[in-house]
């Protein structure tokens, strides 16, 4: 017997011992990586940790400095506002306090008092005098006029709409300061007849040079910086000089097409805060980013850090830790090697004996076992199992024998089936009154299903359909007998039952195996469609009637028959039905409806009655083909257990019963 066609351990590396040597530094190795990325998980964590908590330090001292000197900036103009608030306050009181707080608060650039139209002179449209620092001292200047009209200045409008101090968004100050600046707007008013109204607002100026500086003096490792936005996302201080007052976080945004760093600015903007990877067309290389608001202002502060510089360290350490393990790796394979080798020597020798083994050589000697260790009981069961395979080699010979006659018989089986069936459609060529159409398919094991037709005479055509109990040859040969057994019955004139009651008789003749069989018969009419019927234990059939509205399955009411071939004395009951024009008649064995899927459920009658009710076939063999798509689709994968067979009977004579 030839087991093995391809010689074993034909290269000895890929022997027991390389396999052991592999397992071993394979587990090794992937314990060390679970470790490895464990540790450098943890580790970057810490990292990562730490390093978000001096972010979150480090911003919030830079806005407590900033909201320190913008605080510095309010305070006077807050109380100047309070002191104007219901009061006339004349020109010259107003310059000299102006002059007074300009000069006495360093972070203030300029301030100004801006009243409504005439509200404080009756002659004048504009009045706010404007005090701010120069080279030379602090200048006195008069806004308002047709080049700058601070009625639609956003630091005069947004006070006026909301009644509340507000910093207004950086901006360049033509005509005023001539700065870049941000300007604290507090509104004072008047109150008449119990009603408050808008009367101006007082200004305190900031430059912000200041915060480029106080940002820029920022310790944030190698290459990491900070920056600050206002309230709509516009840079007012950055290292890259051209961003400020001219790009906004969402235009970076825009121009690199990243919704992340755009979803990033409006969390900014809203007053959020938090810690993000940034991707490198904002930061000029991968980075991180922790931002958080400035309260005061609405505006918000990033710090960036360098993903090189945040885990250089751990990059180093895990390099080093990488070339360690590596080393040790090889190490260890080697020893493995040389441990394998040595083990499985033995081993070796007794796979040489057993590749000639499973060519066909099974008288070949086995090496002598140097101990009783586990090779040497490997080599005595060897030993054992090679007689058994001996033995089993004999019995294998015998068994495929009988297989073989087996397989022989099922086929005699099913050519006995199929020689006794109808296989030629349509089988009456010059018939017009009726189509019929039958298929039988076949399950893997011969069984008895069994369909008949044949003209009785000019006008009456009979037709059966049946199922014999049991599989194999003697199904077959029982199917036979029944189908002979009714051919000789059938003459003209004959009822239904009285041929199910003879064609019992003759199969319950010298039936000492107590064989069986179930059968539904009928004599149709061709002139009026009247069809006598009856039934010997077989499924009831389905009547699928032809309407305006398409087609409408109905039962066939059978008579109670008992199963053909058990009991000689019993008797059968012919009923009557009348078939219209297009009407058809469904036959099928339990194939059909005890078909099951791969949980084993059954297809059911209900299932067919539904197919048969909508399918709006267009002859019996659509008919026939729909039920065995739907069969087929409803079992899937799961293997077919009995015959299926079907027949369908159409009518398609006047249908009229005579007068």
């Amino acid at each position: 017997m030839h087991i093995m066609s391809k010689p074993q351990f034909e290269n000895k590396q890929r022997g027991l011992a390389f396999r052991m040597s592999l397992l071993i530094v394979t587990s090794t190795t992937l314990i060390f990586i679970v470790a490895f990325g464990y540790d450098y998980y943890v580790s970057r964590n810490l990292i990562m940790d730490n390093i978000r908590e001096e972010s979150r330090q480090l911003a919030a001292g830079t806005i407590l400095k900033i909201e320190a000197v913008l605080g510095n900036a309010e305070r006077p103009a807050r109380v100047m506002a309070k002191n104007l608030d219901d009061r006339y306050v004349p020109t010259d009181r107003i310059l000299t306090v102006l002059e007074k707080m300009v000069a006495g608060n360093p972070e203030i650039f300029g301030s100004t008092v801006a009243f409504e139209p005439y509200g404080h002179d009756i002659q004048s449209y504009y009045f706010a005098p404007y005090y701010s620092r120069t080279k030379n001292g602090l200048k006195l200047s008069y806004l308002g006029g047709k080049s700058y009209n601070y009625f639609l200045m956003d630091w005069y409008k947004v006070p006026r709409e909301t009644g509340r101090p507000a910093w207004s968004e950086p901006y360049y100050d033509e005509g005023g300061g001539n700065i870049v600046m941000s300007t604290f707007s507090a509104p004072f008013f008047k109150t008449a007849r119990g009603n408050q109204t808008f009367s101006g607002v007082v200004t305190a100026d900031i430059s912000l040079e200041w915060l480029q500086d106080i940002i820029s003096g920022l310790s944030i490792s190698k290459n990491g910086y900070a920056f600050l936005i206002s309230q709509n996302g516009v840079f007012v201080s950055h290292p890259r000089r051209e961003w400020i007052m001219r790009e906004s976080i969402f235009t970076i945004a825009k121009a690199a097409n990243d919704p992340d760093l755009r979803e990033t600015g409006r969390d900014m903007v809203r007053g959020g805060s938090g810690f993000i990877p940034m991707k490198s067309h904002f930061t000029g290389k991968k980075a991180w980013m922790y931002y958080a608001p400035v309260p005061l202002t609405n505006w918000t502060m990033g710090v960036i850090i360098s993903d090189d510089e945040l885990f250089s360290g751990l990059y180093s350490l895990n390099k080093a830790v990488l070339f360690i393990a590596a080393a040790g790796v090889c190490l260890l394979a080697a020893i493995v090697v040389y441990i394998s080798n040595t083990i499985t020597m033995p081993l070796r020798r007794l796979a040489a004996a057993a590749a000639e083994i499973s060519r066909g050589s099974l008288d070949t000697p086995l090496p002598l076992p140097a101990s009783r260790d586990e090779v040497g009981e490997l080599i005595s069961s060897f030993d054992n199992m090679r007689s058994s395979l001996k033995e089993y080699i004999a019995d294998l010979k015998e068994t495929t024998a009988a297989k073989e006659r087996m397989e022989s018989e099922l086929k005699i089986g099913r050519t006995i089936q199929m020689s006794f069936l109808p296989q030629v459609f349509p089988p009456f060529p010059g018939r017009n009154e009726f189509d019929l159409f039958a298929k039988l398919e076949p399950a893997r094991e011969v069984g008895g299903d069994l369909y008949g037709f044949s003209l009785v005479d000019e006008n009456t055509l009979f037709f059966s359909i049946g199922d014999v109990s049991g599989k194999g040859v003697p199904a077959a040969l029982f199917m036979a007998v029944t189908k002979t057994a009714m051919n000789a019955i059938i003459v003209p004139g004959i009822d239904p039952a009285t041929i199910l009651s003879r064609v019992n008789a003759e199969l319950c003749r010298d039936n000492e195996e107590m064989m069986f069989c179930t059968m539904v018969c009928g004599l149709l009419d061709l002139q009026t469609g009247e069809c006598l019927y009856s039934n010997a234990g077989h499924n009831p059939p389905l009547v699928v009637r032809t309407e305006a509205a398409g087609y409408r399955a109905e039962w066939l009411e059978l008579p109670e028959g008992m199963l053909m071939g058990i009991n000689d004395k019993v008797g059968y009951q012919t009923r009557k039905i009348h078939l219209n024009t297009g009407d058809m008649l469904l036959l099928y064995t339990d194939g059909v409806t005890e078909a099951m899927d791969e949980n084993e459920k059954l297809y059911s009658e209900e299932r067919l009655f539904s197919v048969a009710g909508t399918s709006g076939p267009a002859s019996p063999e659509d008919l026939i083909a729909g039920v065995l798509k739907s069969v087929q689709d409803f079992c899937g994968n799961a293997p077919q257990s009995d015959d299926i067979t079907i027949m369908v009977l159409r009518f398609k004579g006047s249908g009229r019963l005579p007068a």
